[in-house]
């Protein structure tokens, strides 16, 4: 019997449809579990800067970079180093605050300021009057300056967390609710060095960090890094209710000030206040490591371009002076930020090995991540592959451990072309976009993708378990208890009972890793590179 040539090469095609299909790269839970389980573990003491925890989970993902087949750096292994200042504030150290009349008020080191130094100075004495900037913002394209040409060298700079809030005449002015670079913390300490100023402190209130007092009193209390280098002699937070004691000292209102403060004609105000601080540290130089491997491209001329997958491997470590016989658990073992991340990402590429994508792929383990996007901002300065020929950048931070989702979180994607390849991703998986919604928590500006972003390259976050908890996603079963349950993780982020548990549900996470992958490989065939929507601050960047 004759086959018709029609039936044939349909017959031909399903058969290439099908064996494409079963060759697919397809992230499993059981590699990924594993792994989480071991990142996790107290073995790890936590994965912190500087200490032996992240020197143990910088070798695991290097050995099994290796195991699963990444081709390894130019310099012939996995590691890239990252030079690291570390800061560790004595107890005899203090900030004292004193008006005109004589009163000294010295809030409690811990519960009412939390304070350090970034100035890589053992012993710093500081005199300094104390000055009110507002939100300590610059931004020429918001036509906003406060700071107006005032001199701030050897000042102390007091000042708001969040941005400028809309108005009725301008309802999208520095993006109207949401957060942007300009109302991040590490945004306000890096402009009080431009400023020359001898230090800075941060008005706290939960509702414009989005995030309680207990997440900079645990950094703080930690040793603090950054990359070797210039900071601030003094930098810190003080409690809201220190703050209103503070101005009224100076004869001044807080709440007036800052209603003063949301207008452009601000000007910088001198609180009438002399500060003086006393720090003591012990520092130490250490070398941090990212990690890095390699999955060559399969096209002559589109090998020559990247995409990279990163997810940092740091958490906040152990107290190394507390003894295990206390019987307290002194561990932050960081399960879901970022074993989970860190995890998956290892599931991911030992099945992307498998079948190379036309572009090349790095999986990337950033370092100190936790201490200010430390390691990925060393890769920018120093990358694997050249900026300019990196389509994009995607990154997973604190996964779904609840359950299957019928949409996909992918906050920020809407800046570039990455939305619109994740739609088609989504559509394929059987899945929809969660929908954009104002970033409220600054979300967009935590994660490593954002020093990636700020380089040029498109780049976001894979939706994440403590940014996207409150009713974002649409859970498969149970709406109303998984919600519940994703929500609550707000009250481990960064505790030390962000511990890993048996019996989560990974569906959700495995589906997180699979559409992060599968995304990767799509934008990683496509015919041109990714692109920054035209008008984004980001897009003026150029590669």
């Amino acid at each position: 019997m004759r086959i018709p040539a029609l039936a044939i090469a349909t017959s031909l095609a399903l058969a290439s449809f099908h064996a494409h299909a079963q060759n697919a790269p397809t992230v499993t839970e059981g590699p990924l579990r594993a792994h989480l389980s071991f990142l996790a573990d107290d073995l790890l003491e936590g994965r912190g800067t500087g200490q032996r925890g992240g020197d143990l989970a910088v070798r695991y993902l290097e050995t099994q970079a290796a195991a699963i087949g990444l081709k390894p750096l130019a310099s012939g292994g996995y590691r890239m180093p990252v030079q690291i200042e570390g800061t560790k504030l004595l107890a005899n150290s203090f900030v004292r605050f004193q008006n005109a009349g004589g009163q000294q008020i010295t809030p409690q080191n811990g519960s009412e300021i939390v304070f350090g130094t970034a100035g890589g100075k053992t012993d710093i004495s500081i005199d300094a009057p104390l000055v009110f900037v507002g939100y300590g913002a610059v931004a020429p394209e918001e036509k906003w300056d406060d700071y107006k040409g005032v001199d701030m060298k050897g000042k102390i700079l007091v000042m708001m967390v969040n941005d400028p809030q809309p108005t009725a005449e301008e309802p999208n002015r520095f993006a109207g609710k949401a957060y942007t670079y300009y109302g991040r913390w590490l945004y306000k300490f890096e402009e009080a060095v431009r400023q020359g100023a001898a230090g800075a402190l941060l008005i706290h209130t939960t509702p414009s960090a989005s995030y309680p007092w207990s997440v900079p009193a645990n950094g703080f209390s930690h040793e603090r890094f950054h990359l070797a280098g210039s900071g601030n002699p003094i930098e810190g937070w003080v409690q809201e209710d220190v703050a209103r004691k503070l101005f009224a000292a100076g004869g001044f209102d807080l709440d007036a000030l800052r209603a003063q403060a949301e207008r452009r004609d601000f000007r910088p105000v001198d609180l009438k206040l002399s500060v003086h601080a006393e720090i003591h540290s012990a520092i130490r130089q250490i070398e941090q490591f990212n990690v890095a491997g390699i999955i060559p491209g399969t096209d002559p001329k589109l090998k020559q371009q990247a995409v990279v997958y990163s997810a940092h491997w740091d958490h906040l470590g152990m107290d190394e002076g507390v003894s295990k016989e206390d019987g307290h658990d002194h561990i932050w073992n960081g399960a879901i930020d970022n074993a989970s991340g860190s995890a998956a990402l290892l599931a991911m590429a030992a099945e992307a090995v498998k079948r190379p994508a036309k572009r090349t792929q790095v999986f990337l383990w950033p370092a100190a991540e936790e201490q200010g996007l430390l390691g990925s901002a060393a890769y920018v300065r120093n990358p694997a592959w050249p900026l300019k020929q990196t389509t994009a950048d995607l990154n997973l931070d604190s996964m779904n451990f609840v359950g299957r989702t019928v949409d996909m979180g992918v906050a920020g994607a809407e800046r570039s072309s990455l939305y619109e390849a994740a739609s088609k991703v989504a559509r394929k998986m059987g899945l929809k976009l969660a929908p954009t919604i104002p970033d409220l928590s600054g979300a967009y500006f935590r994660a490593d993708h954002f020093n990636f972003a700020k380089a040029g390259v498109p780049a976001f976050n894979v939706g994440s378990a403590v940014f996207s908890g409150d009713g974002h996603f649409e859970f498969e079963h149970d709406q109303e208890h998984s919600s519940a349950k994703m929500v609550s993780f707000k009250k481990d982020y960064h505790q030390i009972s962000d511990e890993y548990h048996p019996s989560w549900d990974l569906t959700g996470m495995v589906q997180q890793a699979q559409f992060t992958l599968n995304l990767g490989y799509a934008v990683g065939n496509a015919p041109e590179m990714q692109s920054w929507k035209a008008g984004d601050a980001f897009g003026k960047i150029k590669r």
